[in-house]
């Protein structure tokens, strides 16, 4: 079978589980070959081994930590031209993350290769892999594949449950030449995020958001409640942000993040064309609304009209009694 590159997404060496769902997709097009670059691929590997990965190629250099995303496609297209001497890669799967994008489209422009982003689904196909996408704000689902050199694909996080399936994972090194271009973007200071304690937003198997119907950053308290009672991150509608309330590295929605967890939970959110297209390719919808047209019904799988402040803490009370 060919090999499929994947991407390692990592915190020195601490596997981040968009890459495990990445290598239980690899598995249904090919052969798995984990891709890592920075610190930590000793660390890496054992889990690796343990979602399929046969190997890891590891690269390790201060230009990937130093500089902005050319290293990572030097290293990438490295680890494509080391492949090809076998033959050319069946795909190169990257998280959609907005680094992972931007990664992918400047390899495949390299590699004179078509891209497809944002899948949320891969399988064999007689001329290559091919992935399912929802597109034009989750209305329509495709399939497509690319006709021109090695794939290579983005996928949302939560597209696929990950599955243990365990390889060799034998860790080689992976020489990597840098080009002039890798050191034209330096990153000169990091500030630490301040960590809330929850998951991930496009990461987390449950979201718990807010609109509107809130009234008010006060009021979010609610909210977090629920979301810390099913242990989810917490989101928030345009509206929500654009009032202030919540920052909007928690929007949901098209000109915030896409989120496709197992459960969303949209509370006091009257499910506009925007906010629809960040959350519809969830796998269960519930909404909570004391407008019964509101829009955000046309889509759920489970609604309750009435008035979140009564609603949602009872629904909180509820699963903290049943969590024990």
């Amino acid at each position: 079978m060919a090999e499929v590159l994947v991407y390692v997404d990592h915190v020195d060496g601490a596997v981040r589980k968009p890459t495990l769902e990445l290598l239980t997709l690899a598995r249904r097009i090919g052969e798995p070959v984990a891709v890592h670059l920075g610190a930590g691929a000793d660390t890496a590997a054992a889990t690796l081994a343990e979602y399929g990965a046969v190997k890891v190629l590891a690269a390790d250099a201060p230009e990937f930590a130093d500089y902005l995303v050319v290293p990572k496609v030097d290293a990438l297209q490295a680890a494509c031209d080391a492949a090809s001497a076998d033959g050319s890669p069946a795909a190169v799967l990257l998280p959609s993350s907005a680094e992972g994008k931007e990664i992918a489209a400047r390899l495949a422009l390299r590699l004179g290769s078509g891209i497809i982003t944002d899948a949320v689904d891969l399988e064999a196909g007689d001329e290559g892999p091919v992935a399912t996408q929802s597109v034009f704000a989750a209305a329509f689902t495709t399939k497509s594949r690319v006709s021109k050199g090695t794939p290579v694909i983005t996928v949302k996080p939560n597209s696929a449950a990950p599955e243990a399936a365990p390889a060799a994972g034998t860790v080689e090194q992976l020489p990597v030449s840098f080009g002039e271009l890798a050191t034209g973007t330096k990153v000169v200071s990091r500030k630490e995020r301040e960590s809330t304690g929850r998951p991930e937003l496009t990461e987390a198997a449950i979201v718990v958001s807010g609109g509107r119907g809130v009234g008010g950053a006060e009021n979010f308290n609610v909210v977090e409640a629920l979301a810390d009672s099913l242990g989810a991150a917490v989101g928030a509608s345009r509206a929500a942000v654009d009032a202030g309330w919540y920052p909007h590295s928690s929007q949901v929605g098209q000109t915030g993040k896409t989120v496709s967890p197992q459960l969303y939970v949209a509370a006091g959110i009257s499910g506009a064309i925007q906010h629809r297209a960040g959350m519809q390719t969830s796998k269960t919808i519930v909404a909570v609304n004391k407008d019964a047209e509101a829009p955000i019904f046309d889509l759920v799988d489970y609604g309750v009209v009435g008035d979140l402040f009564e609603v949602v803490p009872q629904l909180t009370e509820e699963v903290t009694a049943r969590k024990g």
